[in-house]
């Protein structure tokens, strides 16, 4: 295992390595109060589920572990009792197949633990570094398009991993780790995103076709954007493929890197290895050779097995529903669990789209259910713009979001109806509030990823704008085509016209030397039915649009060459010593602190690791350090002490009759 170099670490370190003792901890800080947690305990209590949350001081976050989004009647009733009793009311189903409790406090975590037990629910290694909630196909072991049932295998690897009281063996890796396992063969999961991805294939052995997975290694959404994970041109058996899985994650956990949190995901070990050498070390660790690749037998379509859908059982239906952005209250998530009891056999099944589906309905009962009040909130037949809408949790409990999203997806799609109907062939649109991408944006036909902006000296939210993305045999990272859109009364229009011309729009791609609010916009109106949405089309740049006849005139405005202005940004009495001062400054956020010594220091406001407020930091030599994660670095030079391979921008300060002036180049 290599050495750490990270807050992290530290903490993890103060466990002797195994970060689950902080359950031994629990009674002791239940007993000082919420108020007197350490960012140590913070950060340690993610491994047994129990997330602070900074936007709602005092009510806490908690993530339930449900291996392949497999739920039960009796389970989520438990869950809704716990959101009505101890929490907010409200609860969200994640990307990951999972479901998020909310606004509980401290002191009821025993309670909620021994709630979730009784109902085979745990919350052990959900945060953190941790293999997280392993994700498949929503309908596995039901839809009669997949090659094989891949479930079991999921949840073995699961009682591995985590089994019924956690495994410190699995509890310390390098990093989050993301797995998927699927039998299905129409991409209803992002396989291409994740660390590890099993997926469906089939190979002639002496004669034999056998059913079993490819595997595809060292994808990732955040630390730096989508990576597509690559494929180890193998073909594994199903019951090959535990071992196989374990030794990936084993060889991870010994040989990733401990350092910067932003390099630590095993795309940079794969990056750092090449794929070879990656082969070589996981088959000496093995000690069998696997066989090469066969067929990959996903189709290039996507199913999101909404609506009613026949299973392979003869007679029986799924019914898939859409949940919007996967917030839902606790009487509909009672509900939903009454009504898989009175229709189905208590099963329910959760997508990675935040949606769930109905299963085991006999056909004869279908009217009937789909006359439910119930169906009514949770449609079957979403309209194109909900269809395909993923929301991550946004600024009403994410410590790390710049942005609203799930109300502000809603609000959108609504208007995009108003302005294009409802009806057509549906789109994919992901929200996430920050550069981490758990709203998986740059895997959507159209994807928003949130930021801070100052417009007219005022703090606003805004987005930029992805197209393109996929998962899937064909994926593709979505490409940015706007940066600094305000999330305004003109983004719905925006946005309506990159539905217009969507497909010119993923044709087109920035100049890499033209990174500074981008906004292309096609100049003449072109309907529908010229693109097709699936079809490919060569790439296009900026430089060669305008005589491309093919493709349409752009006109792009952009910021011109930029110059050095003086900004009045505050008075030196509006700054404390060792206290940050946060302001919006020519469309950026800065944060001033005023030394001991009486210089004045500006930098960036957002900490480049993972977006914490450096204004809130604590300053000591010179050095402020970030609140969020301790990441440290200096108002001088804006270099990273914790991680070498992260900085700061700094700016010139002057300071005349007591008023604090800025430089910056516009």
């Amino acid at each position: 295992m290599r050495p750490g170099s990270n807050p992290i670490e530290e903490y993890k370190q103060t466990k002797h390595g195994n970060p689950l003792l902080i359950r031994e901890d629990l009674p002791g800080l239940i007993n000082d109060g919420w108020e007197a947690l350490s960012p140590g305990d913070k950060e340690l209590l993610k491994w047994i589920g129990v997330f602070f949350r900074k936007p709602t001081p005092g009510k806490f976050m908690m993530r339930i572990r449900m291996p392949n989004g497999f739920a039960t009647s009796t389970q989520l009733a438990a869950i809704a009792d716990l959101s009505k009793r101890l929490g907010n009311g409200a609860v969200d189903i994640t990307t990951r197949q999972q479901i998020e409790l909310r606004g509980y406090t401290l002191e009821t975590v025993p309670e909620i633990f021994e709630r979730l037990r009784g109902v085979d629910l745990r919350t052990l290694q959900t945060g953190q570094d941790n293999v997280r909630n392993i994700n498949g196909c929503a309908l596995a072991g039901l839809t009669p398009t997949e090659l094989l049932d891949a479930s079991p295998l999921v949840f073995a690897l699961d009682r591995t991993i985590v089994g019924s009281d956690g495994n410190p063996e699995f509890a310390n890796l390098p990093r989050k780790f993301n797995m998927t396992i699927t039998g299905c063969a129409e991409n209803c999961t992002h396989n291409e995103s994740q660390d590890v991805a099993l997926v469906p294939a089939t190979k002639f052995i002496h004669g034999t076709l056998y059913s079993g997975f490819h595997i595809l290694v060292g994808g990732k959404m955040g630390s730096g954007g989508f990576t597509i994970a690559s494929n180890l041109a193998w073909f594994v058996e199903p019951d090959q493929a535990h071992d196989v899985v374990i030794e990936i994650i084993k060889l991870f956990r010994d040989e990733g890197a401990r350092g910067a949190r932003t390099q630590c995901r095993l795309a940079f070990l794969l990056e750092e290895w090449g794929l070879d050498r990656f082969r070589q070390e996981l088959v000496q660790r093995l000690g069998w050779q696997p066989a090469p690749a066969g067929k990959d037998a996903r189709s290039d379509g996507h199913n999101d097995h909404f609506g009613v859908r026949r299973q392979k059982q003869p007679g029986l239906y799924s019914v898939g529903l859409r949940v919007s952005v996967g917030r839902i209250s606790h009487e509909s998530l009672a509900e939903l669990g009454r009504l898989a009891d009175v229709y189905g056999n208590g099963s329910i099944r959760l997508t990675t789209g935040q949606n769930a589906i109905l299963v085991n309905i006999p056909e004869e009962r279908l009217d009937a259910l789909l006359g439910e009040p119930l169906l009514r909130e949770l449609t079957p037949e979403p309209s194109r713009f909900f269809r395909g809408l993923v929301a991550c949790t946004g600024t009403d409990y994410c410590n790390l979001a710049q942005i609203d999203t799930k109300a502000r997806a809603v609000q959108i799609s609504k208007a995009l109806e108003e302005r294009l109907g409802a009806d057509g062939k549906p789109i994919t649109i992901h929200w996430s509030g920050c550069p981490a991408g758990c709203g998986n944006h740059q895997a959507a036909d159209i994807g928003l990823r949130g930021m801070k902006v100052n417009v007219e000296n005022r703090s606003v939210d805004a987005v930029a704008i992805y197209v393109g993305g996929r998962t899937g045999p064909q994926a593709r990272a979505g490409t940015q085509i706007m940066d600094i859109v305000p999330c305004d009364e003109a983004l719905p229009d925006v946005l309506a016209n990159v539905v217009k011309h969507l497909q010119l729009f993923k044709q087109v791609q920035a100049r890499p030397t033209v990174r500074d609010r981008i906004l292309m916009v096609p100049a003449t109106e072109m309907p529908d039915e010229e693109f097709e949405f699936d079809q490919p089309q060569p790439a296009v740049s900026l430089a060669n649009t305008k005589s491309n006849g093919n493709i349409g005139t752009l006109s792009v405005t952009n910021v011109a060459s930029k110059k050095a202005v003086q900004v009045l940004v505050c008075s030196v009495n509006d700054l404390k010593a060792g206290v940050g001062f946060s302001a919006p400054v020519k469309g950026k956020q800065l944060a001033l602190f005023l030394h001991a010594d009486g210089r004045v220091f500006a930098v960036d406001a957002e900490c480049p690791h993972a977006g914490g407020p450096l204004d809130e930091g604590n300053i000591k030599n010179c050095e402020v350090t970030c609140p969020l994660h301790d990441y440290k670095f200096d108002l001088i030079t804006g270099r990273c002490s914790t991680d070498p391979g992260l900085s700061i921008k700094t700016y010139p300060v002057f300071v005349e009759d007591k008023q604090v002036w800025v430089e910056m180049h516009v």
